[in-house]
């Protein structure tokens, strides 16, 4: 799909803020509103505007821990890959997972309330996780710079 410099202009404004209105997302961008709002709605439309959520500092609502978790599975199966998917897609505290290449196979972003909180979920839950073959963590002991938009140039 090929954008446009106003819908480049669009999505960069709205990626620092969602709740801005029409109209002063038309002024900003030199638009009127309603070429504006079409606009929009046709990236919703087509998916390159999949939502709109609120950003939460982690550690105001209690999470204070933040591990990335390597995982390797014993197979490498479909079906196995697809179980292990879904298992993971139901996990509040996983906020992340990504299918992976290397020496692992899927890359977890998991949030805790503290170190405690995050060695019963990852030996209670993680381990116990279909088919998994090894897991390693990997402890933020610093966030430099989180996802706060993705680039468009």
């Amino acid at each position: 799909m090929s954008l446009s410099k106003t819908d480049v202009k669009i999505l960069e404004h709205l990626q620092q803020d969602a709740r801005i209105t029409n109209q002063q997302l038309a002024d900003t961008i030199g638009l009127s509103a309603s070429p504006t709002w079409r606009k929009v709605r046709k990236l919703e439309e087509d998916q390159v505007i999949q939502g709109y959520r609120a950003v939460l500092n982690r550690r105001k609502i209690g999470l204070n821990v933040m591990v990335f978790v390597r995982v390797t599975i014993d197979s490498h199966s479909e079906t196995e890959a697809r179980k292990f998917e879904a298992e993971v897609m139901a996990l509040e505290n996983v906020v992340s997972c990504y299918s992976i290449g290397g020496d692992a196979d899927f890359l977890l972003q998991v949030v805790s309330a503290d170190m405690d909180a995050y060695a019963e979920f990852a030996m209670s839950v993680i381990r116990r996780l279909p088919g998994i073959k090894e897991m390693q963590s990997m402890f933020v002991l610093k966030e430099v710079k989180g996802v706060t938009g993705l680039p468009l140039s």
